[in-house]
Parts: structure tokens; sequence; C-alpha cells
């Protein structure tokens, strides 16, 4: 019975054995914890990775490429292709009876140095730029207005703004010349005020610009109001907190905080005003002449189509200079913003 008792003793482990035997399991325990990958850190899906998220982009990626491949192939074809037809067109002849055909002469590129084309051009470019600094100032407090104290109702004045832009320009440009004729609402009204007879509007240059404003404006509101909304009021408050009034507010704080959508509206506004034909036709005269004008005159009318060509060139080259110069301003405000 002791031997039993004994041997039983013996076979029972010791507390100080029991406690140092603990220290082991809990090594090996965290020796197969650290052998074992985090979630997530191993090739397998883990947690913020789905199973094919990479193919998933790529596909999508693929697929917004297949769906910008048709206007890809529209562009070449009709723009591109016509561009470059237009310009190997400015080279070629016309003959007695009015056919066209290619060529390689350089008479209707010498004959754009003809003073008359001169000053046409310069007319043009006076009148556009005119047109899109009368279209900035007009355009700046319609969009501070609408983006900054409209509230719920600048969806509605948006819409009021866009909605007659809707209908054709020429019918609009021949409603407008009738309210500025001389038996217009406009004249008829400032001759009851004692203008003289002698006043005119149509056949003159402030009618054409007139004409020009009326007809791209809300090029130059929509431009301005989507940075404005964009625009960090606080900016406003902090600008009356250090400047005071609130001209000299709008000149150093919201001026520059939405001269990206001036800019933009510039463009927009100067670039079809550059050749337009339709305001200088029903609202000028022969004085007022534009290179659209003239443009039309040599394909419709005088049936020169190399010469017409030609002069289209020559604006696609000023228009050129004037796109250009808007990007390289753009890329260099937003290197200036990334500072």
């Amino acid at each position: 019975m002791a031997s039993i008792t004994s041997d039983a003793s013996s076979s029972l482990p010791s507390p100080s054995q029991s406690s140092s035997s603990q220290p082991s399991s809990s090594q090996s325990s965290s020796s197969q914890s650290s052998s074992t990958p985090p979630a997530g850190s191993g090739p397998g899906p883990g947690p913020g990775r789905g199973p094919g998220k990479g193919s998933a982009g790529r596909g999508g990626t693929r697929m917004w490429d297949l769906l910008a491949l048709p206007g890809a192939i529209w562009m070449s074809v009709f723009f591109i292709a016509s561009l470059a037809l237009v310009a190997a067109l400015s080279f070629g002849t016309t003959s007695d009876l009015g056919d066209t055909y290619f060529g390689h002469t350089l008479v209707n590129i010498e004959a754009l140095a003809d003073p008359a084309y001169r000053i046409v051009l310069v007319r043009s470019l006076e009148y556009a730029v005119l047109t899109s600094a009368i279209c900035l100032v007009i355009a700046y407090p319609v969009a501070y207005a609408i983006a900054l104290h409209a509230g719920k109702s600048k969806n509605a004045l948006i819409a009021l703004i866009v909605v007659p832009f809707f209908a054709n320009y020429l019918v609009r440009m021949y409603g407008w010349s009738s309210i500025l004729s001389d038996q217009g609402p406009v004249l008829s009204f400032l001759r009851r005020l004692g203008v003289p007879e002698s006043f005119h509007i149509i056949n003159t240059g402030p009618g054409v610009i007139a004409g020009l404003v009326y007809g791209f404006a809300v090029f130059m509101v929509l431009p301005l109001y989507a940075a404005m909304e964009r625009m960090d009021t606080s900016l406003i408050e902090a600008g009356r907190d250090l400047y005071g009034g609130p001209l000299r507010t709008f000149l150093t704080v919201t001026v520059p905080a939405t001269r990206q959508g001036a800019l933009a509206g510039m463009v927009l506004v100067f670039l079809p005003a550059m050749g337009d034909f339709v305001s200088a036709q029903f609202l000028g005269g022969p004085n007022q002449i534009m290179i659209g004008n003239l443009i039309q005159e040599q394909f419709y009318g005088g049936q020169d189509w190399p010469q017409g060509d030609a002069l289209t060139m020559l604006l696609m080259a000023v228009l050129l200079v004037g796109m250009a110069g808007y990007l390289r301003r753009a890329r260099k405000d937003e290197a200036e913003a990334v500072r």
C-alpha cells in the first residue's frame, strides 16, 4: 500500500514542474501564430482585397476605352480629315466655270496679305475681344448673385438664362435686328427721350457687338457660375474682415478664386465670336463685315472655294493661338495650385 502511494505520488508532476511547462506551451502557440501570416498580407485575398479586383479594374478601363472608340473614330474621320481637306484645297485652283481642283499654288495664301483682308481680320479681332470683355463684365455679377445669394432658386434662374438659347441662333439674331431697327421699340423709346433721328443702332459696330454679346453671354455665365459654386465662401468672409469694402473684397478674393472660370468663359465667347457672320449680316453694314462674312462670300457668292479655304485656315490659326494661350495659362495656374 505504501509502495503504491509512493509510485502514484512520484508519477504526479510537482507544482514547479507544471508552472515551468506552461511557458513552453505558450511559446509553441506564439511560434505557431508567428508562422501564420496575418489576414490580407499573404497572396490570398484578405479584407479590403476582393478576389478579382485588379482584373475587374482592368476590365472597367477596357470598357471605357471601347466606349470612347466611336467618338474617337468620329472625330478622326469627320473633323481631322475634313480639316486636312480644307488645308489641301487652299492650295487649289478654280476654273472659269467654278469647278474646284486640287493643286500646289500659293496664290490663295499670298492673297491673304491684301490690305482689305487685314482690315477685316483686325476688325473681327476687335469685335471678338470687346464682346468677351463685355460678357465678362455682365456675367460676373449675374453668376455671383445666382451662385451665392439665390438659395433654392438658383437652378430656376440658370434655366431662365439657358432655355432662351435653345432657340435657333439665326432666329434670335433676326428678332434682335427687329428690336434694334429704326422703327423698333428701343429707338422709339429713346427718341421720345430726345435722342436725335440721326442716331442708329443697326449698321454700326456697337450694334454688331450688342448682337454678339446677346448671342454668347450664356457661355460666360455658366463657367463663372460653376467656379463660384466650388469656391469656399469662408474666403469671402475672411476678405471682408481683412479688406473691409465689398468691392475690394470682390477684386482681391472673388476674382482670383474664379479666374479659371473667367478664362474658360473668355475662350468660349472669343472663339465663336471671332468666326461669327450672322450678327454682322443682320446688324451690320458694309463697314462692319467680319472674316466669317468673307468666308461665306467666297464659298457661296464668289464660288472661289480655294480662297475661302485659305481664309478658313487663317481664322483657324488665329483661334489656335488663342487656345494655346489659354491652355498655357491653365497649366500655369494648376502648377501654382499644386505648390
